[in-house]
């Protein structure tokens, strides 16, 4: 079994680290640590920290001997989802999967056709529940560098990132639209991938032609329909296989 990961401010130095708090909590009393067996600690942006445990200390401390140190380089192409908000916790599941598979970034988009709406309190809670599901989810995949989960995005915000990538797709299920096969699409080598996943509802024909003018078209991931809160996760695998980043 691979070594469980837990999460740290800064990968330590010294030749000796005390795991405490929430993360020492957890690895003493969920996990059950016990001296012996390998840890990994991470700060979550790609730093990596091989140890061994070398005593448990109440219940929720853990002492770590701390061994090799390395750094996962960025990923090329750089994989974003752009999810429309779905309803109820269809969301965070969809953060889940698609941070278990392997996902760079994640933004949350306030879609024409979301039911669901982020405003004050409750779209501040609903990103700090989507950041730490992305974290947890993170950390049960055995994953160093966690995806960014953005702040929320208009239309008009969604498109200028769109703009700026290197290949941009909206999936799309609607053949009347002319949406082409993502997994035959041509795929750059490097730079961003961004893919834009719409609401229960549909994107609307007025985000298609805003996205389509910032040069995104639209792509299908096969013959059927999958949910918002699926589709992601799909086209996340399709072109990490594709890009050879799961070679």
């Amino acid at each position: 079994m691979t070594a469980p990961v837990f999460v740290v401010d800064a990968v330590p130095r010294t030749a000796e680290f005390v795991l405490d708090g929430a993360e020492g909590r957890h690895a003493v009393s969920v996990r059950r640590m016990r001296p012996g067996e390998d840890v990994v600690l991470t700060d979550g942006h790609g730093s990596r920290l091989d140890g061994v445990v070398r005593a448990v200390e109440g219940k929720d401390r853990l002492v770590v001997q701390v061994g090799a140190c390395s750094a996962e380089e960025e990923p090329s192409p750089r994989i974003t989802v752009v999810q429309a908000l779905p309803k109820g916790d269809r969301g965070e599941l969809a953060v889940e999967t698609m941070t278990e598979t392997g996902v760079d970034a994640i933004v949350p988009w306030q879609a024409a056709r979301c039911i669901t709406q982020w405003r004050g309190d409750r779209g501040a809670k609903s990103l700090a529940k989507w950041r730490s599901t992305a974290r947890e989810a993170g950390k049960q995949s055995r994953r160093v560098r966690f995806p960014d989960v953005a702040e929320a995005m208009t239309t008009k915000q969604v498109a200028a990132l769109l703009g700026r990538a290197a290949f941009a797709a909206v999936l799309h299920e609607d053949r009347d639209c002319d949406s082409e096969p993502l997994a035959t699409a041509e795929l750059p080598a490097e730079g961003d991938i961004v893919l834009v996943v719409g609401p229960e509802g549909g994107v609307s024909p007025e985000e298609l032609a805003v996205f389509a003018e910032a040069g995104a078209k639209p792509y299908r991931l096969g013959p059927t329909v999958l949910r918002t809160s699926t589709a992601g996760t799909a086209a996340t695998a399709l072109l990490l296989g594709r890009t050879g980043r799961w070679s």
